[in-house]
């Protein structure tokens, strides 16, 4: 069994043999659908308590915090106590889109200190697609005594993403349209940080949706310059699915770092440079961000 990653067999074994110290955790979310409680009432993992991204994962504020600001710890035990969640508890996080928000959850809930969180590896197609059965309907889950911090992994802010690149690596996980600039659907300018790179996190996972194994992880970042003797950071668009590009590193045995603000706080600071294009450097005139 993987310290991050949960087989759906693993799965189905842990719901037999330690059900009371068992908690799962159903965070679907989207984009273009962000509200997955729908989804959920319709089929999920027996026992499984439905998580809201938007509002249990995430704090509210200015736009020059982004669109998804991690949440408070106050914000994030309060949740973890609604899901359940006591001391010493085994919690698995899912989603049914290649582990991209489920990612969050974990990365959210290891920095807070719990130390046994797993994804559900290749998401909910991989329990369906096991013959396993799907329960409908909410789960209200008996509330949780956990009590968390924050701090336990490496993050940066909005300063220390702009140094990175001088002398670590910077990645951008975005589509490769949105990093060159060539369109920005969402957030206030179009382009990347100055001295990153991109790698779309969606190439660290197979067609199933499974993690690529640590070796073939290991090649495609170190395609883009990461190494074991330099800093590496990772940003998305609202610091999302960066921590599903924070967990492939991790698997690839490298020390990553998250810059939570990721391009939706970058975007909205007219004073820090963006760069278009697909080289690192290539900054954007003035008025044509």
């Amino acid at each position: 069994m993987s310290d991050i990653l949960i087989t759906a067999d693993e799965l189905a074994e842990l719901v037999v043999r330690s059900p009371d110290t068992l908690r799962i955790l159903d965070v679907r979310w989207r984009l273009d659908r962000p509200d997955g409680r729908p989804e959920y009432l319709a089929g999920h993992i027996p026992g499984a308590v439905y998580v809201d991204l938007d509002h249990e994962l995430a704090e509210h504020g200015v736009p020059a915090d982004g669109r998804h600001p991690l949440p408070s710890t106050g914000r994030l035990q309060a949740a973890a106590r609604r899901w359940g969640i006591d001391p010493g508890d085994t919690v698995v996080v899912y989603d049914d889109l290649k582990s991209l928000s489920a990612a969050r959850a974990w990365w959210l809930l290891t920095d807070a200190g719990l130390p046994d969180v797993r994804i559900l590896d290749g998401s909910l197609r991989a329990w369906t697609s096991s013959g396993r059965p799907l329960e409908e309907g909410a789960v209200v889950a008996e509330p949780g005594s956990v009590v968390l911090r924050s701090g336990f992994l490496p993050r940066l802010t909005i300063d220390q993403a702009a140094a990175l690149p001088t002398d670590g690596v910077l990645i951008d996980v975005r589509a490769e349209e949105r990093y060159r600039g060539d369109t920005e659907p969402i957030d206030p300018r179009a382009g990347h940080v100055p001295g990153a790179v991109n790698l779309p996190t969606t190439a660290n996972v197979a067609s199933d949706g499974r993690f690529l194994d640590a070796a073939a992880l290991r090649a495609q970042f170190s395609g883009v310059g990461v190494d074991q003797g330099a800093p590496v950071g990772v940003y998305c668009g609202s610091g999302v699915t960066a921590s599903h590009a924070f967990v492939a590193l991790t698997l690839a045995g490298f020390t990553p770092q998250l810059y939570p603000g990721s391009w939706s706080q970058w975007s909205n600071h007219p004073d820090r440079p963006v760069a278009i294009g697909s080289q690192p450097g290539a900054l954007a005139p003035a008025g044509k961000e």
